[in-house]
Formats: C-alpha cells, structure tokens, sequence
C-alpha cells in the first residue's frame, strides 16, 4: 500500500492501533473540505502496530487536547512545503472543554444547555477526569 506524502498539513502520527477513528470523529475531520487520510494498524517498529493520520491543509487548526485524551502518547507532526517544521509531543490534558459530557442527571449541565461541559485531571496515573460542576467521575478512554 502507498500513501503519498502531504505538502502542507498535519500528521498526527504514532496513535495506538485502532485509537485513530476515535480521534477521527472527535475532531470531526470529517468536516473538511480537504484530503483526510486514515491509517490503521500500520507496522511500527517501535509499537508493533499504529495508526496515522494525515490531513492535507495548510490552515488547520486541530485541538491537542482531543488527541492527548485519547492517546498521550500520539505525536504530532505539522508539514510545510513537504517538511516537518515541527512536532509536538502530547500529554493529558488538564482541563477539557466540551470533550466529554458529564452523566450525572442532577449536574447544573443537564439543565443549562449552553453551559459548558468542563473536567479537570484528578489522577494522571488513571487518567481521571471529573466534572467541575459536580465532580461526577470520567475515565479517559483507554
């Protein structure tokens, strides 16, 4: 298989096999008016198997926190005139905004709807998330 390399974009490379549709809808790619390239269980040298990303567009803006969510360990990779000008690397997030929606029927979220859904890192190690709200507990996914 050959994917073609992109001139002005972004990969998001190094995602844990089967993670990148997750990222993919999240983000809402699906979006784009632009090539949008998913590859899953790619050989990895390092991780056995990965997926990857690819987005051909020059004005993109992506939001790292999504993919931090999902996999922490995802890289990311911005490209111009077919270089790497830089790479991020990811952590967990400390606070998400409208990422995930808290469950808890009596949070001040069920009734106001245009209030938003904010969660804070409680335990790195788990990958807590809970509500500023109402401190109902996320788990991030794994």
């Amino acid at each position: 298989m050959n994917i073609d390399s992109i001139q002005n974009g972004v990969v998001i490379d190094h995602i844990k096999a089967g993670k990148s549709m997750e990222i993919y809808n999240l983000l809402q790619l699906y979006n784009l008016d632009c090539p949008v390239a998913l590859i899953t269980n790619a050989h990895s040298g390092k991780m056995g198997a990965k997926d990857i990303i690819k987005i051909d567009s020059e004005n993109l803006d992506i939001d790292l926190d999504v993919i931090g969510l999902i996999d922490p360990n995802a890289t990311v990779n911005i490209i111009r005139h077919g270089q790497l000008v830089e790479k991020k690397a990811l952590t967990l997030p400390l606070e998400l905004r409208d990422v995930l929606k808290c469950k808890n029927p009596r949070c001040i979220t069920s009734v106001e709807q245009d209030l938003s859904h904010v969660f804070r890192l409680t335990d790195k190690q788990s990958g807590t998330y809970r509500c500023l709200y109402c401190e109902a507990k996320a788990e991030r996914r794994n």
